[in-house]
């Protein structure tokens, strides 16, 4: 859709790197970060905002541990649904507050966002995303024995519970998502990768997952016919051969040549591998434009002075 934006805002634009992570700082970090999407929204481009949960939905996690003695735990589902609210209510509160200083009225909702993947997605014999508590051998051994989980050593700091990323397929809520954009409501959706989901004959069915937040708001950009897939990170370009004496920032590159990149291993699964992924993704799925770029930039890399913006062939 001409003039739209999918914004994926990472972590570090709702909680302090090196802050004390309480709820006043996440507050003023969150209107810091929103005080440009209402810029870009008073320029004219219409807007979906995306968010990541990380480490928020670990300390979710974390609060289950450490009263499951008296309050039995939620599920990682229901957990990723508890971190859609909060994390929503702060941005949606802040953008709408930013924008009535500017003399704008706008609605802004947030729908908490189911997401479709299938139960035979390879993710679910491989897990790989470290969530929630450190442990030691023993009581990590019996986590495995008693619940299933499975624990493997993060860091050298200690066991964590793995659980499957699987590739996210399809918005439960994107036609309602799109209405509402339709009749001018600035919409957050599909927070945290969206709440993973199967279906179960004509029932969806919640599954112990978590989605990567940057492929879930690719397939966002596509249902909803975005424009442009805009991923807000902690850095205020990509980099080929990054730490070395070699790195280069990528200011304009094409389709294909990413995809090269890609392939040669240039971009980490655990750092930029999934954002150039999802990039891969929206512009194969008929987006028109990907830009990638640090969290306090967005305008200027909107307007292209800034960030790594990659184009169809």
């Amino acid at each position: 859709m001409r003039g739209m934006d999918v914004i994926a805002l990472g972590g570090n634009a709702i909680i302090p790197s090196n802050g004390s992570g309480t709820i006043e700082a996440q507050r003023e970090l969150t209107s810091i970060s929103m005080r440009q999407v209402a810029e870009l929204i008073i320029s004219g481009r219409k807007v979906i905002i995306t968010h990541g949960n990380g480490p928020i939905v670990g300390n979710i996690v974390e609060r289950n541990e450490a009263v499951k003695g008296r309050i039995p735990p939620m599920p990682l589902d229901v957990c990723g649904a508890d971190s859609q609210g909060g994390i929503g209510y702060m941005i949606q509160q802040s953008l709408r507050n930013e924008l009535s200083v500017r003399g704008v009225y706008r609605e802004v909702v947030t729908i908490v966002s189911q997401v479709v993947v299938s139960e035979e997605d390879e993710a679910f014999e491989h897990p790989t995303k470290p969530i929630g508590l450190f442990y030691g051998k023993e009581e990590a051994d019996g986590l495995a024995r008693e619940k299933g989980y499975r624990m493997i050593m993060d860091a050298n700091r200690g066991y964590r519970r793995v659980v499957p990323s699987p590739r996210p397929l399809e918005i439960v809520e994107a036609d309602i998502i799109t209405k509402l954009f339709k009749l001018g409501v600035v919409v957050i959706a599909v927070g945290g990768g969206g709440i993973p989901v199967v279906r179960s004959g004509s029932e969806l069915v919640g599954i112990e997952a978590v989605i990567d937040k940057d492929r879930a708001a690719a397939v966002l950009g596509e249902m909803t016919q975005a424009e442009r897939l805009v991923i807000l990170t902690s850095v205020s370009e990509v980099y080929v051969h990054f730490g070395t004496p070699k790195q280069k920032a990528l200011r304009r590159i094409k389709l294909a040549e990413i995809k090269k990149l890609h392939e040669a291993g240039e971009f980490p699964p655990g750092s930029m591998g999934p954002k150039i992924e999802a990039a891969i993704d929206f512009l194969e799925l008929g987006g028109k434009r990907v830009i990638i770029s640090d969290a306090t930039m967005l305008l200027d890399a909107c307007k292209g002075n800034v960030g790594t913006h990659i184009l169809p062939d």
